[in-house]
């Protein structure tokens, strides 16, 4: 990956929606050229997917927290039980004193407890322990430089 990939991928972070033409022009590619060069990106894995950042406060989501899982058992084969929690947006196989990492949204601290009671229900989970987020200061993409 050269630096004019580079600034491809952080053009395309700034506004995945902008025309090739206008991505071209920014990085100084031809709009041809800046197509075939994300088109390789995508191929080779780099983009993995191109999404819409929504506010999860305007859908019903306003209340995330971060829960670190316990268990008696490695979860590494657990991925299609936690995904199966439709409020859960990633979880993470960590090292330390839980097992795993998981990010969840929710409406209502109500319904953060609901989850909590489902995570018990996943084979070889123990004990969690949720941090509620009061305020997020900021969030970015990774980036490319």
């Amino acid at each position: 990956m050269d630096d004019v990939d580079r600034a491809l991928i952080a053009e395309l972070q700034r506004d995945a929606t902008q025309a090739y033409a206008t991505l071209g022009k920014a990085v100084g590619l031809s709009a041809g050229a800046a197509h075939d060069r994300v088109r390789k990106l995508r191929e080779r894995g780099v983009i993995r997917r191109t999404t819409v950042d929504v506010d999860p406060t305007a859908l019903g989501r306003g209340v995330l927290a971060f829960v670190m899982v316990d268990s008696s058992a490695w979860m590494g084969d657990a991925t299609e039980s936690f995904a199966a929690v439709p409020e859960i947006q990633e979880a993470h196989i960590i090292a330390g004193t839980a097992s795993v990492l998981v990010k969840v949204r929710t409406a209502t601290t109500e319904q953060l407890q609901d989850v909590l009671r489902r995570l018990y229900t996943i084979e070889g989970v123990s004990g969690t322990q949720a941090t509620v987020v009061l305020e997020t200061f900021f969030e970015r993409p990774v980036r490319a430089d």
